[in-house]
């Protein structure tokens, strides 16, 4: 039996061009700055050891943005199956201003901690915190979060 979806975040088609654009654009300015005016040999280095390093990122979150996060009563999921943590072992959600959170997102504190995971540009979790957001529009975070919020209020 299929559990019912109650809430679903997903980076939309104009922020994954525009984020993974961004990423790929600095990767090819820090390469073209170290083959056209190559500094010394250790920065030039560098400075293509950083632009390979933003083509990675970017291609990195350009597959993590093709899933999407589902809520349902029993867990927070990504769409492809991959739990990202149970409801039950959440403590509390955290929307404020000065939550280490990601843009447009929130905070989740968690009574056991778990593998590091990271899905650039949608969702990382380091230890007991998960945050959920990144390139996910402010309104449907904000529903999740508050969706969220009751399912721990009516837990008790």
């Amino acid at each position: 039996m299929q559990e019912d979806v109650l809430a679903r975040v997903q980076a939309s088609t104009p922020r994954r061009w525009l984020g993974v654009g961004m990423v790929a654009t600095v990767g090819t300015m820090v390469i073209y700055v170290a083959l056209a005016t190559p500094p010394e040999l250790g920065w030039q280095v560098f400075l293509i050891a950083m632009g390979a390093a933003s083509f990675w990122l970017a291609q990195r979150m350009w597959l993590a943005t093709q899933d999407a996060i589902e809520l349902t009563r029993a867990e927070l999921r990504t769409s492809s199956g991959q739990v990202i943590c149970a409801i039950k072992d959440i403590e509390a959600v955290d929307r404020g201003i000065f939550a280490f959170k990601p843009s447009n997102g929130f905070l989740l504190k968690t009574r056991k901690a778990a593998e590091r995971s990271w899905a650039p540009g949608l969702w990382w979790r380091l230890g007991r915190r998960v945050g959920i957001g990144g390139m996910t529009s402010a309104a449907e975070t904000k529903f999740m979060s508050e969706i969220l919020s009751a399912l721990l209020a009516e837990r008790g």
